[in-house]
């Protein structure tokens, strides 16, 4: 976990994009001792939010696999994916 000051956000921007961009992953900046902000390059904001929706597609998958819905072969899965991916 990286924690800075906003006082070394203020002071120092530039240093803290930087370590946004090396790192790939959140800053929690503080103010007055107390957690204030959390910032991060927008690639790393991108990757999380995609990692999000793939988790959310897989649960509602197992979700309708737990109720029943209909199973489909490694071939049929591939295809049906195939078919989003190059459309969405």
């Amino acid at each position: 976990m990286i924690i800075k000051s906003s006082t070394a956000l203020r002071n120092n921007y530039s240093a803290i994009s930087d370590l946004a961009h090396e790192e790939a992953e959140p800053i929690y900046i503080t103010k007055n001792g107390e957690g204030d902000l959390v910032v991060m390059s927008i690639e790393a904001f991108e990757q999380r939010e995609e990692t999000l929706r793939l988790r959310a597609k897989l649960e509602a998958a197992d979700q309708a696999r737990l109720c029943d819905a209909p199973a489909y072969t490694p071939e049929e899965s591939r295809k049906r994916l195939e078919a989003i991916y190059q459309h969405g």
